[in-house]
């Protein structure tokens, strides 16, 4: 079966617990983690300045379209086990999704705390930046080498 990647911030707490939690959902192994950070990110998202990519979480399917911000929440919930249903509704409502996400992101900080995880990331540096102002996106990259990922 396919894998996609999911792109996240290491630095951000919040984003690590979120991360934990929807690996744990992954029960068929549909999903690979890998650390904005690392440097396989610049590989799997050519093209995107070091803000942007931090701006957001990314999700890279199979086929090597990435859905980035709130458009990557209802393509990662037909990944997982029983969320079909669930990212109908969200990719019926992009609007209120994305909105949903950048308000989430924004205040990362603070869901993080609220989790019990520490963050390092200031989310004020969110602000004007692409995805704090409505442009979540889907693009598609050029195919990797005949490596899946």
């Amino acid at each position: 079966m396919s894998s996609a990647v999911i792109l996240y911030d290491s630095d951000c707490g919040f984003c690590r617990w979120a991360i934990d939690k929807i690996l744990v959902w992954d029960t068929r192994k549909r999903l690979r983690p890998v650390a904005l950070q690392a440097p396989e990110a610049d590989r799997l998202l050519p093209g995107l300045d070091a803000e942007t990519k931090l701006a957001s979480w990314h999700l890279v399917a199979a086929d090597g379209r990435v859905y980035s911000g709130g458009a990557a929440a209802a393509p990662l919930l037909r990944l997982l086990p029983g969320a079909r249903p669930v990212a109908a509704l969200v990719g019926a409502f992009p609007g209120v999704t994305n909105r949903a996400y950048r308000w989430v992101a924004g205040n990362r900080d603070r869901f993080g705390a609220l989790a019990g995880a520490r963050c390092a990331v200031d989310p004020g540096r969110q602000r004007g930046s692409r995805l704090e102002n409505g442009h979540d996106s889907e693009h598609r990259v050029p195919p990797r080498s005949g490596r899946e990922p």
